[in-house]
C-alpha cells in the first residue's frame, strides 16, 4: 500500500476515534483497543492492530482525566504504534515503546490546543450577546470539530508518512540488551496501569475473586477466555442464590398498607 494512502487512512481513523466522545456520542471507538484495531483493518493487518491495541489498552486502563489534569493521549499513541507495527512488522513490545512518547506528545498537544480553542468560547459568548445564535452554534460544532480533527489528523498523517522508514531504521539499530530493557519497561507499564485500575475498584469482597482467577490461570494454566467464562458462570450462580432467597422473603412478608419506602431508614 502506498505510504500516502496509508497515512491518509490512519489519519482518518484517528479523526473518527477522536469524534467519538466529542460529536458522535460515546460508543467506545475512542478506546485504544478499538482505534488500533481499526488501524489494523485499514492497513490490512487486523491481528497486529488488535495486539497493539490490547497492550495499549492495558497501559491506559488506569489513566483518568480528573479536573484539569490531562493524562497521556494513549488513543493517539496506540493508533500511531499500530500503524508502525503494521507497516514495519515490528513486535508489540517495540510498538509500545513508540506509543508512550507519542502519547506524551499528544498530551502536550492537547494542553496547547485547549488553550487556543478557548478563544472560540469567548467569540461564541459575544455572538450570543448580539443574538447571533447560528454563529455561536457554528463556533462550537463546525469550527471546533474542524480544529479538533486537524489536531489529530496532521500529527498522525506526518508521523506515518515521514516516520515509517526512520522508525524501521531505528528498530534495526536497537541492540538486544536495549530491546530487552524496553520489553521489560512495557510490561511494567502494563502492570502499573492494572494496579491503578485495581486501586479504584478492588475491595475485600472482590479480592477473593481476583486471587481465584489468578490461581486458575497460574496453576491450571487456563486461558483468559476460560477464566472469564468461569467468572460469568460463578456470577450467575451467586446472583441466583442471593436474590432467590430475597424474593421468597418478599413474597411471604405480609403487606402493610401504611408502609412508606421513603421513610425506611434501614
Amino acid at each position: 500500500m502506498n505510504s500516502l494512502v496509508s497515512a491518509i487512512l490512519v489519519g482518518l481513523v484517528a479523526v473518527f476515534c477522536m469524534l467519538d466522545s466529542r460529536l458522535l456520542g460515546r460508543m467506545n471507538f475512542e478506546q485504544p483497543l478499538v482505534g488500533a484495531t481499526l488501524v489494523g483493518f485499514a492497513l490490512g493487518d487486523p491481528g497486529t492492530g488488535l495486539a497493539v491495541g490490547a497492550a495499549t489498552e492495558l497501559v491506559s486502563m488506569g489513566l483518568v482525566s480528573v479536573g484539569a489534569a490531562v493524562p497521556p493521549d494513549m488513543v493517539l499513541g496506540g493508533i500511531v504504534a499500530a500503524a508502525f507495527a503494521c507497516l514495519t512488522d515490528a513486535s508489540v513490545e517495540t510498538a509500545m515503546t513508540i506509543a508512550i512518547p507519542i502519547a506524551v506528545l499528544g498530551q502536550l498537544l492537547g494542553i496547547v490546543f485547549r488553550s487556543v480553542i478557548a478563544v472560540l468560547t469567548h467569540r461564541a459568548d459575544a455572538a450570543i450577546a448580539q443574538g447571533k445564535f447560528k454563529t455561536a452554534t457554528n463556533m462550537h460544532i463546525v469550527v471546533g470539530t474542524i480544529l479538533y480533527s486537524l489536531m489529530y489528523f496532521l500529527p498522525v498523517f506526518f508521523a506515518v508518512l515521514l516516520g515509517t522508514d526512520a522508525v524501521q531504521a531505528v528498530v534495526n539499530l536497537i541492540p538486544e540488551w536495549l530491546s530487552t530493557g524496553l520489553n521489560v519497561s512495557a510490561m511494567l507499564l502494563t502492570a502499573y496501569g492494572l494496579a491503578l485500575l485495581l486501586s479504584l475498584m478492588l475491595n475485600k469482597k472482590m479480592a477473593a475473586f481476583l486471587f481465584l482467577g489468578f490461581l486458575l490461570s497460574s496453576y491450571l494454566e487456563l486461558s483468559v477466555t476460560a477464566v472469564s467464562l468461569i467468572a460469568v458462570c460463578l456470577a450467575v450462580v451467586l446472583l441466583g442464590v442471593k436474590y432467590h432467597d430475597g424474593d421468597a422473603r418478599v413474597a411471604t412478608a405480609p403487606a402493610d398498607p401504611d408502609y412508606d419506602p421513603l421513610e425506611d431508614d434501614e
